[in-house]
């Protein structure tokens, strides 16, 4: 797998990580040295990260098809009949591998996805291809006073560099305060008194 890549327009932790260089859009890297998730307050509107790559194998393709019972021949080696001259992976299976590959880059403290929305197909994805995923912050709402509803525009994008998948993911995203709380850190005095 490839490493973890970080654009930022802001002054928040998740600026630790250096910036893309302007080579080939997304696919230079840099790690991440630090293994704490990012927070509501660590992230802003801009900011930018790609994922690792993986590739998409024949062997995926098929364990999906067993799994989700969606043997179109478009999927199998035989495929070759397919309107695109080769055999194909599941859209799904595509749309699966962005949010597995998605949740390290970045690391969010993640407490629900709340929805999938416009999303749209729009490349094949051929077996052998080298996935990665674009991801980036697109608006912050306050959701309650411990978290915050995150909308973030993911594109899946192929060795080439073209988007083959793109479309909205909005997530439940937790604040320090609330983590500080689940963990105990928060003082007893913190903590707002239950009426009697």
């Amino acid at each position: 797998m490839g490493e973890i890549i970080l654009e930022t327009s802001s002054d928040s932790r998740a600026a630790s990580l250096e910036p893309i260089s302007d080579e080939a859009p997304g696919f230079t890297a840099t790690t991440d040295v630090d293994d704490c998730p990012l927070y509501l307050e660590d992230i802003s509107v801009g900011d930018r990260w790609f994922s690792p790559t993986r590739e998409v194998t024949a062997e995926d393709v098929a364990d999906f098809a067993l799994l989700t019972g969606d043997n179109d021949p478009l999927h199998s080696e035989d495929g070759i009949d397919s309107p695109f001259g080769e055999p194909v992976a599941h859209g799904l299976l595509g749309l699966s591998m962005l949010a597995g590959l998605s949740t390290e880059a970045p690391k969010v403290a993640t407490l629900a996805l709340v929805s999938i929305a416009e999303w749209q197909f729009e490349a094949p994805i051929f077996f052998g291809d080298v996935v990665r995923v674009s991801t980036q912050v697109e608006s912050i709402q306050q959701h309650g006073r411990r978290a915050g509803r995150v909308t973030w525009l993911r594109q899946l994008l192929n060795q080439q560099g073209r988007v083959v998948q793109r479309g909205r993911f909005i997530s439940l995203v937790s604040t320090k305060a609330r983590a500080r709380r689940l963990t105990g850190q928060e003082s007893d005095s913190a903590r707002p008194r239950s009426p009697r």
